[in-house]
């Protein structure tokens, strides 16, 4: 956000010349759908914001909220197995189905786990860790978050001067429902701190006004939300709680950790 300052002359009994600031808005935010879109952005200098509601993101803010040390996301299991042989817990999903041999799977309930806790953590996801590796190129600042830390992320990201885009994790490529209504969210919490000009934007955003009242109805017609169902899903409702947690998870030398 810039000032301009403007001279202007009031007439009456006596003529005044006063100054007065105007407040113009420079900051702008954007939403990227799915990981496959991120070449379509310029990344460079913004502050991306990775989400994958179910559940990458709210796994990681979890643990990290409740005393995990940090989290190194990687692409493949078998780099997780190397990080696990050097001491790492290795945590993660393939298929949203806990990989065999690992230490924790892709439920917030096990980063809260006490087992969990002052330990690094090496995971790899179908989608989150996907997203995450791909918005590390050129970006200013890479954060992760979830509905659990929205209003803490807000918060930063409203005292920030970089402009913003959010990339939704999704599922193989394709557009998640849940991470599109968390963007909405977040724009929505931000209010006027930036400008919404692009229609992914605008999408996110009147998604998510559609659904805040009963979120996880809405989300009923989700692809996978119906996918995580069929495993059990006892962490579906915990995952939409908002702002559980009053912190900003951020990436520093490949590992995220507090803020």
């Amino acid at each position: 956000m810039f000032i301009i300052s403007i001279e202007f002359i009031i007439s009456n009994s006596h003529k005044n010349k006063r100054s007065v600031n105007f407040a113009v808005m420079s900051k702008v935010i954007d939403v990227c759908l799915s990981p496959e879109l991120i070449q379509q952005h310029d990344l460079k200098g913004k502050i991306v914001v990775v989400t994958d509601v179910f559940r990458a993101t709210s796994c990681m803010v979890a643990g990290l909220a409740n005393g995990v040390k940090s989290i190194r996301p990687v692409l493949e299991v078998e780099e997780c197995r190397k990080y696990q042989a050097m001491g790492y817990l290795a945590g993660g999903e393939r298929h949203a189905q806990m990989i065999n041999g690992f230490d924790l799977d892709n439920s917030p309930f096990s980063y809260m786990d006490q087992k969990a806790k002052s330990q690094k953590i090496a995971m790899t996801t179908t989608n989150g860790t996907v997203a995450i590796d791909r918005a590390k190129t050129n970006a200013h600042e890479v954060l992760v978050a979830s509905f659990s830390n929205l209003s803490a992320t807000a918060n930063y990201l409203s005292n920030q001067e970089n402009d913003v885009i959010i990339i939704c994790a999704g599922w193989k490529g394709r557009p998640g429902l849940e991470d599109i209504l968390f963007a909405g969210a977040l724009v929505k919490a931000l209010g006027d701190s930036y400008i919404n000009e692009e229609d992914s934007t605008h999408l996110a955003t009147a998604a998510y006004e559609a659904s805040k009242s009963d979120m996880l109805e809405y989300l009923e017609r989700a692809s996978h939300l119906k996918r995580l169902k069929t495993l059990g899903g006892a962490d579906i409702a915990f995952c939409l709680i908002p702002d559980q947690f009053d912190v900003v998870i951020h990436l520093v030398d490949d590992e995220l950790c507090l803020k």
